[in-house]
Formats: C-alpha cells, sequence, structure tokens
C-alpha cells in the first residue's frame, strides 16, 4: 500500500463509509480486469446526503493501493476535504463537470483502454454491429477533444453530458460512463468496453461488418432503458467480481 494518509472511519458518516468501501472495490475490479493507465484515470463516487461532495481516488496510488480510507473526498469547487489527499486537475475537471451537469449521476468512470480509446478516433465511430454494440447504442455520446484541466473543458463536458447519456466517447481520449448506482455505471463501461472491443477487431477484418436493422436496434434501446433504470442494473455482475477480487487477497476495506 502506498503512503498515503488515510482518512480516519470515525470521521464520517455509515453511508460514506459503505460509498468508500464499495468504489475501493471498484479500483480493484477495473485493475483486475486490465483496465487501468498507471495512475492517469479516475473513478469517482458521490456522497449520499451530500450531492455537492465526491470521493476519487488519492493521485499516485496505482488501483492495487487503493483502500475506502485512502480516496479523496472533494467539493465540486475543487477544495479537498480530507486530510493528505492528492488529486488530478484533469480528473477533477471531469468528474465535477459532469456531476454538476447531472445531478441523477452518483458515479462517473473514466479509462484509457486501447480499445477505447481507438474507437475514440474516430468520428461516431461505434456502429450497431453487435449485440454488445445494441447494449450502450442508444445511451452513447461523442464529446469533442477540449483542452484538459480546464474550466472551458469542464463546461463542455458538462453540456456533452446533459443531453442525457451515460456512455460517452471522448473522442481522441477515452471512454466515461455514468450512472445512479456505482455497479449500474460499471456496467455501463463494461458494455461499451465490450462494444468498443468488437468494433475494433471488426474494423481489422477486411471487410463490412453486418449491420444490425433498424427495427431489431429500437427495440434493443427499448429494452435497454428499462434495464438501466433498474437499481440492480449489474449488480450480480458487480458482486461477482468483488468476490473474484477478495479470492485474490485484495485489501481494500480499510
Amino acid at each position: 500500500m502506498s503512503a498515503a494518509l488515510q482518512f480516519p472511519k470515525t470521521e464520517m458518516s455509515d453511508l460514506e463509509w459503505q460509498t468508500r468501501c464499495d468504489l475501493a472495490s471498484l479500483y480493484h475490479v477495473i485493475n483486475h480486469l486490465g483496465w487501468t493507465d498507471l495512475i492517469n484515470t479516475h473513478m469517482s463516487a458521490r456522497i449520499p446526503g451530500e450531492p455537492n461532495t465526491f470521493l476519487i481516488n488519492n493521485y499516485g496510488e496505482m488501483f492495487d493501493e487503493v483502500t475506502a480510507s485512502s480516496l479523496v473526498k472533494m467539493d465540486m469547487d475543487g477544495n479537498v476535504l480530507s486530510p493528505g489527499g492528492k488529486f488530478n486537475n484533469a480528473g477533477f475537471i471531469i468528474h465535477s463537470g459532469v456531476y454538476k451537469a447531472r445531478p441523477d449521476a452518483n458515479c462517473v468512470l473514466h479509462t484509457h483502454t486501447r480499445a477505447g480509446a481507438a474507437v475514440s478516433l474516430i468520428d461516431k465511430g461505434l456502429r450497431p454491429i453487435s449485440q454488445d454494440a445494441l447494449g450502450v447504442y442508444d445511451d452513447v455520446a461523442y464529446h469533442a477533444y477540449g483542452v484538459p484541466a480546464t474550466p472551458e473543458e469542464c463546461e463542455a463536458l458538462g453540456r456533452t453530458c446533459a443531453g442525457g447519456a451515460g456512455c460517452v466517447i471522448l473522442l481522441n481520449h477515452g471512454l466515461l460512463t455514468l450512472g445512479h448506482t456505482i455497479h449500474g455505471t460499471f456496467m455501463r463501461l463494461y458494455s461499451l468496453e465490450r462494444a468498443c472491443e468488437l468494433e475494433l477487431l471488426a474494423r481489422q477484418m477486411g471487410v463490412e461488418p453486418l449491420m444490425i436493422s433498424d427495427y431489431v436496434i429500437g427495440k434493443a434501446a427499448e429494452r435497454g432503458k428499462k434495464r438501466r433504470a433498474m437499481d440492480t442494473y449489474g449488480l450480480p455482475e458487480f458482486q461477482g467480481l468483488v468476490r473474484t477480487v477478495d479470492r485474490k487477497g485484495a485489501d481494500y476495506r480499510c
């Protein structure tokens, strides 16, 4: 574990501690799946009952070093509310921009995976060519690359997310998902990542892929909207992955 200052459990509500444990477990799940970029991506969660605050990783920690108490508590103005915490300014801009624009969002995830970053190089690069793509196709927005870590980019990303999408392909950059639960936001990211992997493979095959019909796309969108609105969306999958990292000996509930 890194030498990051730990935030005592006694100085927070039970709801905050549970959110810390859930978010810390997510970092270990992301590490297990290999979706990391050294220390340069970030996952966050809004604190229940404190809508103007959120938790994010202590900048400098590898994902398998994150613990519940090492997560940094911040407000939307960029003030660090937990002792000794460090944050990535680009991360603050991204997450605060989304939370300000989307009061319904309680979790924001951002990755630089190879498949996601590759598809981000193509405008509207995700096509309706796979079952995986249909899981997110109606829920995807594209966001033009801006100057990182600036107030202008914070506002621009907020405008993109205000349109209602839960999956955002950050052009020339990577992927972002948001949702009202940690497990649901993870499931969006998993589905988007799978869709991007298949899109990337299809573009290397030298033949045009089969397109799914508009009728089927529409029916998938109807079903997808209902599923994603459920509090249980992604819960069994996420719980299974948490058990997997627990069996590997991950120690994050401290």
